[in-house]
């Protein structure tokens, strides 16, 4: 049994969660403001994301290190059971319905977590030698990023496999590869685009030509007018007209940031990013002076996943990037992907406040690092 005292206190990343609350707090009060009943679902995702923290954060989660391939192979098997069995939404065939309660799942959601924590095995499994993963290594590890990669993107859903991809590459950054593979991907890249582009599906296309023409697509035009007419200060709610009165599209999920300049102009945008860079940077330096591999990429993993969400969405959101379904971590409306990063918060915070084993019990006083 877990022995809870004020060890485990002085070890908690008290930090992250004082970063983590006015997102929290100041997304449950707009999406509210965009749609009431919106705003009462995410505060049941966020009851239902804390519940999920409290008890995952109590888990004996290095103990339970064995459990990870089976996990991250158990949502590959779901990810293939999407191509049989999966429910169409939009055009898009990304759901499995559970039989008899008629609830769905999404397994690209699901196997975030455990994608992360894969890395993390591998990797502590096989530590990177002096001057980082030669070929071999790199090919091994880069098995497991582009499994799921090509499984989600097959769904069609190439926001979030390219999301994976970054992570799971920007993981091994981190950790280090000899910058001479990083060469030879980017010139494969960069030689592949024209095949990349013909393999895309004909909406994708579209957006890329949207991106790259004269005038923005609605979405985005509409964005651009939310986020031009903010100001430096903002407005008062009933006068966030793009909002409020339904211009501005998706306006409590994707759109998101662009309801913020509206509300509280370029001041609030510039405090909101400031925010996440924040997070973003105190993630970094936990993953850089930490010595246990698990720590180091969960804590790289989550910067990483902050990093990108969020460059993508206020990218897309301004039109310096293509429209795709990426939210703003934390933020978006949106259950799946909020109690996500709390899942991947309670692991981190456990690994680092459980990281002796002492503190699992009395014991001996070994360092799990």
């Amino acid at each position: 049994m877990l022995n809870i005292d004020r060890r485990i206190l002085a070890h908690f990343d008290f930090i992250t969660v004082i970063l983590l609350i006015p997102l929290i707090f100041t997304s449950g009060w707009l999406i509210y403001e965009i749609h009431p009943v919106l705003g009462q679902k995410h505060l049941v995702y966020v009851m239902v994301g804390i519940g999920v923290f409290v008890f995952l954060f109590l888990l004996p989660i290095r103990r339970l290190f064995w459990t990870i391939p089976i996990m991250y192979w158990l949502g590959i098997v779901l990810l293939l059971a999407v191509e049989f069995v999966g429910h169409v939404r939009l055009g898009a065939k990304r759901w499995i319905e559970i039989p008899f309660v008629h609830f769905t799942i999404q397994p690209s959601e699901l196997i975030k977590p455990a994608f992360v924590l894969m890395l993390a095995y591998l990797i502590s499994r096989n530590p990177p030698p002096v001057g980082g993963y030669g070929l071999k290594d790199f090919a091994k590890l880069s098995a497991y990023i582009l499994l799921p990669f090509f499984l989600i993107a097959k769904e069609p859903d190439l926001g979030t496999a390219t999301v994976l991809a970054l992570l799971g590459f920007g993981v091994l950054f981190i950790v280090g590869v000899k910058w001479k593979i990083w060469v030879g991907l980017g010139i494969a890249f960069v030689v592949s685009l024209p095949l990349i582009y013909t393999q895309l599906h004909d909406y994708q296309k579209q957006r890329l030509h949207d991106f790259v023409g004269e005038k923005p697509s609605y979405q985005v035009e509409q964005s651009i007018i939310a986020v031009g007419s903010g100001g430096f200060f903002g407005k008062e709610k009933d006068d966030a007209t793009q909002a409020q009165m339904k211009f501005l599209p998706i306006a409590s999920s994707d759109f998101i940031f662009a309801y913020v300049v509206e509300r509280f102009g370029f001041f609030g945008a510039f405090l909101l990013v400031l925010l996440y860079g924040a997070l973003i940077t105190h993630l970094l330096i936990i993953a850089g002076w930490a010595e246990d591999y698990y720590i180091k990429v969960m804590a790289g993993g989550l910067s990483l996943f902050f990093f990108i969400y969020m460059s993508i969405n206020i990218a897309m959101t301004i039109g310096f990037a293509p429209v795709v379904g990426v939210p703003l971590p934390m933020f978006s409306y949106g259950g799946s992907s909020f109690v996500n990063f709390m899942v991947m918060f309670a692991i981190l915070q456990n690994l680092l406040a459980y990281r002796f084993r002492y503190l699992y019990t009395d014991t001996g006083k070994k360092s799990f690092l």
